[in-house]
């Protein structure tokens, strides 16, 4: 009844159906005793997979392949440890966000909870049909959370977020059933020894029909179409969510795949890693000019969440060497905080000033110095500057390129670190301008709870000193292996 990886999924569910009786404010304070209780439990289980390396749990004492079996390594914790750590800062932050009356505030926490337990569970999963429904679960809460807020524009993008997560589910539940009817099996550790070079046609389709489906679902370039809108149109708190946290789950199921039940096949094929490799550059690319050009300092923040997830896609050609999975989650790590932290510090910005165009954010360091600050060090990290996580990761990401002999890597690298800089300190330049308190451009600061500033501030330091600390984390990532 103590096991870490059932409550784990149990909790937030509990917590998530109380928050709709409870009302906003209760369901709030509900919420955050229960993301404390959950960070613990994440706690333990990192002593117990330390310990003991890969745990496997019988849902209701029946495993795989009869019943349901959740298993847990040191990839799948070190998500688990992500997911609470950005969860309950943001969790108090978004307590203070929400007015009394504002409608989202209404949907945020039951939503939350049941998105939350989705991506547990989901990290928890050993077999493809409850990746399946988890990933479901995670997408509809995203989409709810998108569109809480009720405007037009919310709507449309909660729309348009909506159908590309169908069609990406889509294609997954279409692979799952063509590899059933192959093995007869969806357990991934049933599956791995089964599938090898030699597979059928019919796998090799299945395996293309999950790489779309999740890249979609990833808004890895050209298939980011509906990230923009969705994370740039929605209130703070939940752009922090998805942004941080919500894209990562199908990242890390395309990586458990690769290197799971389709080891077989991606290591037999050498350019296959080159295809996610190719868009994950674009995307850097591509993303970066558009953060550039942005006008609104969420569309900004959104557009840079488009290329820093090029970089996760740049590993794909590199995973027959540990180094590359470990650049991977600790740029996955470095860009869940810095990327929260910065969607914090722009609700922050936008609520006190009652705009969200870049070009209104004079005189915001000397009214916001906390706010600004925070942004500073989360753009520390995603430009990639010692000693922030962000460093560590790229550092990796070189290091694994050039042993390997893939300089292009390297070099879209360091060319993305650039183009990072100049999206973020053109923020912080307009930031820092002092403009005369006669001109009418000058914008006016209202009083915000301090709570806010705090929370921003607390994950934008951990992504910087998560880089000083960041051997912990590679040591975690090594224990076990594909479930």
């Amino acid at each position: 009844m103590t096991d870490p990886l059932v409550w784990l999924i149990l909790l937030p569910l509990t917590w998530a159906s109380l928050a709709f009786p409870s009302g906003p404010g209760r369901g709030a304070w509900l919420a955050i005793a229960a993301l404390g209780v959950q960070l613990m439990l994440v706690l333990l289980l990192v002593v117990d997979v330390t310990e003991s390396g890969i745990l496997v749990r019988a849902v209701g004492g029946w495993g795989a392949p009869l019943g349901i079996d959740l298993a847990a390594d040191g990839l799948s914790v070190a998500m688990l440890l992500l997911t609470q750590v950005i969860a309950l800062p943001l969790a108090i932050y978004a307590r203070s966000y929400f007015s009394a009356t504002a409608p989202e505030g209404k949907y945020f926490w039951p939503l939350c909870g049941f998105l939350l337990a989705g991506l547990n569970g989901l990290y928890l999963s050993a077999d493809l049909f409850n990746l399946y429904v988890t990933l479901e679960l995670v997408g509809l809460a995203a989409v709810g959370l998108v569109a809480a807020g009720g405007g037009a524009r919310q709507i449309a993008a909660a729309l348009r977020y909506l159908f590309a997560m169908l069609l990406g589910s889509g294609a997954y539940l279409l692979a799952v059933a063509l590899i059933y009817a192959a093995y007869g099996t969806v357990s991934m550790k049933t599956l791995a020894p089964l599938i090898t070079a030699e597979a059928p046609v019919v796998i090799w389709l299945a395996g293309g029909l999950m790489l779309a489906g999740l890249m979609l679902k990833t808004a890895l370039f050209p298939f980011h179409f509906w990230l923009p809108p969705a994370h740039g149109g929605a209130s703070a708190p939940v752009s922090a969510l998805l942004s941080a946290l919500v894209v990562k789950a199908s990242f890390y199921l395309l990586l458990r795949l690769w290197l799971g039940p389709f080891a077989g096949l991606t290591a037999g094929a050498g350019l296959l890693g080159w295809l996610p490799a190719t868009l994950g550059a674009l995307a850097i690319l591509w993303g970066s000019c558009q953060a550039i050009r942005a006008q609104r300092i969420k569309m900004l923040i959104a557009y840079s969440t488009v290329a820093q997830l090029g970089y996760l896609f740049l590993i794909f050609p590199l995973l027959t060497g540990e180094a590359a999975l470990r650049a991977g989650i600790m740029q996955a790590f470095a860009h869940g905080l810095a990327k929260a932290a910065m969607f914090m510090t722009a609700g922050v910005l936008i609520k006190a000033t009652g705009q969200d165009r870049v070009d209104s954010l004079a005189g915001a360091a000397q009214q916001l110095p906390l706010t600004m600050f925070a942004f500073g060090l989360a753009g520390v990290t995603l430009t990639g500057l010692p000693p922030s996580a962000g460093f560590l990761a790229k550092w990796q990401l070189i290091e694994a390129a050039m042993a390997q002999g893939a300089w292009i890597i390297a070099v879209v690298v360091l060319v993305g670190g650039l183009l990072a800089a100049g999206y973020v300190f053109r923020v912080l330049r307009q930031g820092f301008l002092l403009v005369p308190a006669t001109s009418a451009d000058t914008s006016v600061f209202h009083p915000l709870p301090r709570t806010l500033e705090w929370m921003a501030l607390l994950l934008a330091a951990a992504s910087v000193l998560l880089g000083l600390r960041g051997v912990e984390l590679m040591e975690l990532v090594s224990l076990g292996g594909a479930v």
